[in-house]
């Protein structure tokens, strides 16, 4: 199925051979990431971003270059390695330091053949340069109202002058060097224009995802959070034999604050309450994990805690939240807190069994005075 079969310019398919390596790029990524959240791998999606990326991009820039390395012809893919070099600095904001850059050049000009050409030294220098300003519009402009046109006034100039260093190497025509410096002003416009179409669509995604796991008022992770995570910690504590542990919290009277200063202000006492744990939290171990899971109801996870080892947090959220006067307006609402902690224990068949547990001393703290601590 050649060019005399299909009748289909090079240039045609060359757009959909690029289209398809951005595809395959996102797959490839949101599989990677996908498999690592299910794990609960501590690794930040930027760091799996940059590292895919340029792994992702050296694999396709070797590769093809791999055929014509060394012939008279070997400018011909240069469009599609500037394009992947468009796509890590600006689209993907990957920071190469310098002491990584350079060894990569120098590589790829001994790969290719090149290194004793003062026109590759040029085109390698003005390709590093063309990186870094990449990475620097795209920290400045990148939600300028203007941004496609400060894109394209620096990709343009930058890769018409990439391609004025072939043309010296190889010797072809200008008509050539004109033809393949209007490729690439398509090639960018086009990367664009899908790459922020899929990212827009990304963001959509990632903006559900918050609000299905996010609770609106406090922000905090909601039930439906607390179902996914405990479900995992509880079978990895019990195939692995870790210990886990958890708090569970209610405001002592919540109606009768509502009742009394109105919803909003129970609002910004579920707000303010919420603050507050956070903070504690953040102070003390950050893989300790808030959740409101009802009303005015609070639940604490303590992945690798036994109950003595809760004690600090609990003890400093306990004391932090009890006698606290929460200001609404002209107005100082006082509030209280009943708690209950619980471990995992042998006979907790299901994440369920636990939750009952530390649910029952959350009951047993509110039936016998309220504003206590029940552990067991």
């Amino acid at each position: 199925m050649t060019w005399s079969y299909w009748r289909v310019p090079p240039f045609i398919t060359s757009i959909f051979f690029i289209l398809g390596v951005l595809t395959l790029y996102w797959v490839l990524f949101n599989w990677i990431t996908s498999w690592v959240h299910a794990r609960h791998i501590n690794i930040d999606d930027d760091v799996i971003n940059s590292w895919h990326g340029v792994i992702y991009m050296l694999v396709f820039v070797f590769s093809m270059q791999t055929s014509i390395v060394g012939q008279s012809n070997s400018w011909e893919f240069m469009n599609f390695q500037i394009i992947a070099i468009i796509f890590c600095a600006y689209f993907l904001n990957i920071h190469v330091p310098y002491y990584f850059f350079f060894p990569i050049v120098l590589i790829y000009m001994v790969f290719n053949q090149s290194i004793g050409y003062w026109q590759s030294w040029a085109h390698a220098i003005t390709l590093i340069t063309f990186f870094w300003v990449l990475n620097s519009i795209r920290i400045h402009f990148q939600n300028h109202k203007r941004a496609p046109l400060i894109y394209m006034a620096v990709s343009v100039p930058f890769g018409g002058l990439l391609w004025f260093w072939m043309k010296f190497k190889f010797n072809f025509s200008w008509s050539t060097f004109g033809q393949e410096w209007l490729y690439l002003i398509i090639f960018e416009m086009l990367l664009y224009a899908y790459v922020t179409m899929l990212t827009r669509d990304s963001e959509f995604k990632l903006r559900l995802a918050q609000f299905a796991s996010h609770d609106a008022l406090t922000q905090t992770e909601n039930f439906a959070a607390y179902t996914g995570e405990i479900k995992f910690l509880f079978d990895d504590s019990v195939k692995n034999n870790l210990k886990l542990s958890m708090m569970m919290f209610d405001i002592d009277h919540f109606k009768h604050v509502n009742d009394t200063y109105g919803h909003l202000a129970g609002d910004r006492v579920l707000q303010h309450v919420a603050d507050v744990v956070q903070t504690v939290i953040n102070a003390n171990d950050t893989k300790v994990k808030l959740y409101r899971t009802g009303g005015e109801e609070f639940n604490v996870l303590f992945p690798g805690y036994d109950l003595e080892s809760t004690q600090t947090i609990v003890r400093q959220i306990f004391v932090a939240l009890n006698h606290l006067d929460v200001n609404f307006g002209d107005q100082q609402i006082p509030i209280s807190i009943s708690v209950g902690v619980s471990t995992l224990a042998a006979a907790d068949a299901s994440p369920t069994d636990f939750y009952n547990r530390v649910d029952h001393n959350l009951y047993h703290s509110k039936r016998n005075g309220r504003m206590q601590i029940t552990v067991e």
